[in-house]
């Protein structure tokens, strides 16, 4: 009769081990948590809560996918984003400007827009573009 008991199937897991390794996880994962927030204490250097009155320097035209033209979400036409970026020429000679054009505007309202830079002068010119779907 002995050895029928010695094949019987266990009725239940001991998972007492596993418990245990768990709890050390845990308080592992506590004192490397504690230990990376301390450090030295400085008494850092407190920000105006006063909003900012200055305007920002970059100015950004975009083609929208009907070809309409925004300078800073506000539509324009060629001849008047021209007018505009003469102007903020005069106050600051040279402001970075960035053109976002929408994938499906023509190409040539892109050239118009680039080719206007040019002559007004400005420099600093960047295209904006999308990152590439990871696939």
């Amino acid at each position: 009769m002995r050895a029928q008991d010695d094949d019987k199937p266990y009725d239940d897991i001991n998972i007492t081990p596993m418990l245990d390794l768990a709890y050390v996880l845990l308080v592992i994962f506590i004192i490397m948590t504690t230990a990376s927030v301390q450090g030295i204490k400085v008494n850092l250097p407190k920000a105006s809560a006063a909003v900012s009155m200055a305007k920002p320097q970059t100015k950004a035209i975009t083609v929208s996918e009907t070809g309409q033209i925004f300078l800073d979400a506000y539509p324009v036409t060629l001849s008047e984003l021209e007018q505009r970026l003469r102007s903020q020429k005069a106050l600051t000679p040279d402001f970075p400007v960035v053109v976002k054009g929408d994938s499906t505007v023509q190409y040539q309202k892109v050239m118009d827009i680039l080719d206007l830079l040019r002559r007004v002068d400005l420099s600093q010119v960047g295209l904006v573009t999308g990152k590439p779907a990871k696939g």
